[in-house]
């Protein structure tokens, strides 16, 4: 009886597997609500907006020569992790337009009063103007579009 069950759990599980893989095959990222992140994200990397010659270390502290910047810190959700999560604190600044959001940036928008921090996956135009797709990087689906008013800051860096 035991084995029957072993067995069961077993099929169950490589199904499951076999279509989270099938989906990150084909770049489906809207068909499964929850998961860990296997879409391909890991490829998307935040645009470089701290040249080397603006950081500066000593043996006691790091100078960023960065204008604007204000502190972040974040709470624990996960749709972030393992890059953020409670006791990360962020770098961030305010971006004055659209072409200052690029795909891989980190953004911090505002989602029903919500100060949400997630990746821009994709940029693109509508009917309405320019859009942004952002995702947690644990997340397999989407946050759908959001506009530039939205969006409140991106986040430089980060400190552990």
């Amino acid at each position: 009886m035991k084995f029957r069950y072993t067995l069961v759990f077993l099929f169950g599980f490589l199904v499951c597997l076999g279509i989270v893989y099938t989906f990150e095959y084909f770049n489906v990222r809207q068909k499964i609500p929850f998961g860990t992140g296997l879409v391909g994200l890991e490829n998307l990397t935040p645009f470089d907006r701290v040249p080397e010659e603006d950081i500066i270390v000593f043996e006691d502290r790091v100078i960023l020569k960065v204008s604007g910047v204000t502190l972040s810190n974040y709470a624990e959700g996960g749709s972030m992790s393992p890059l953020l999560d409670k006791g990360s604190n962020g770098i961030r600044v305010v971006p004055e337009n659209e072409e200052d959001v690029n795909v891989g940036d980190i953004v911090s928008y505002l989602f029903d009063g919500i100060l949400v921090v997630h990746r821009v996956v994709e940029k693109g135009i509508d009917d309405e103007g320019v859009y942004f797709i952002t995702q947690g990087d644990s997340n397999l689906v989407d946050d759908g579009k959001i506009r530039f008013e939205d969006i409140r800051y991106i986040t430089i860096g980060i400190i552990y």
